[in-house]
């Protein structure tokens, strides 16, 4: 059975880099971003959460590592 993407259930079309609770789902404890199994999601949401999550960090919004 295919498993369904998360955010095409919910219906997001595009991803913000300022929504932090929405970025931290994806990411570890230590901020790392969580492997493509583990994700579940389609590949056009990937590349939006991967972009957005670096975008944040460029800006401080979230941090790099997490000690």
């Amino acid at each position: 059975m295919r498993k369904k993407c998360f955010l095409c259930g919910k219906k997001i079309q595009a991803i913000d880099f300022t929504e932090k609770e929405l970025l931290s789902q994806f990411m570890t404890e230590s901020g790392k971003i969580l492997p493509r199994k583990k994700l579940r999601l389609c590949s056009k949401h990937r590349r939006q959460i991967k972009k957005a999550i670096k975008r944040a960090r460029n800006l401080g919004l979230l941090p790099f590592v997490v000690k």
